[in-house]
């Protein structure tokens, strides 16, 4: 078993350094290829690339839990919700119009008119 280990640990890492450069490759092509002509940007380096690369899993990919934290917390927020009394989620309700403006205004089903 440790001989597998040691074996597939280096394959495993060149692997991985292969699917990076391949990543930032493709990014290099494409950007080098619709940028310049479309909007008259400069061309970038395989570095520059590898970096936007990088820029992009930070900002929209996360950290590769594969969207499981968000995915908790939103069956957090469900359970809450459905635990909730008409009054919590009324007082929610509440302050989301306050804060954020949008919704139906909680207190128009109260007032005749």
């Amino acid at each position: 078993m440790r001989k597998r280990l040691l074996f597939f640990a280096p394959l495993a890492i060149l692997a991985l350094l292969a699917f990076v450069a391949l990543g930032g490759f493709i990014v290099l092509q494409l950007w080098n290829w619709l940028l310049p002509p479309l909007f008259g940007w400069h061309a970038i380096t395989f570095w520059q690339a590898l970096g936007l690369l990088a820029l992009c899993r930070i900002l929209f990919g996360g950290f590769g839990f594969n969207g499981s934290g968000a995915s908790r917390a939103r069956h957090r927020m469900r359970e809450r919700w459905q635990n909730a009394s008409p009054e919590e989620r009324e007082r929610f309700r509440q302050k989301m119009h306050e804060r954020w403006g949008f919704g139906p205004d909680p207190g128009e089903g109260s007032e005749a008119g």
